[in-house]
């Protein structure tokens, strides 16, 4: 289990492929994560339970784009 306060702003986010995709804006309680806001100007959502490490980036469980079909965005 992570220790979702390791879990920092700015830090990278990275898929199951080692690519970057996001980056931590800040926690949002305990079970979110907000990324920051993307090229289009929307703050996204994912589960803090997509995280398998968090070392200097915060490392998730599945490829780039499915992260992004199933992240919850900002309206």
């Amino acid at each position: 289990m992570i220790n979702v306060q390791q879990i920092k702003p700015d830090m990278p986010v990275v898929c199951s492929q080692n690519g970057q995709f996001a980056v931590v804006d800040h926690l949002e309680g305990q079970d979110s994560i907000k990324l920051k806001k993307d090229k289009t100007g929307k703050h996204h959502f994912i589960p803090v339970s997509w995280v398998t490490v968090v070392d200097e980036m915060v490392h998730i469980d599945r490829p780039g784009t499915q992260a992004m079909q199933q992240w919850r965005t900002e309206n």
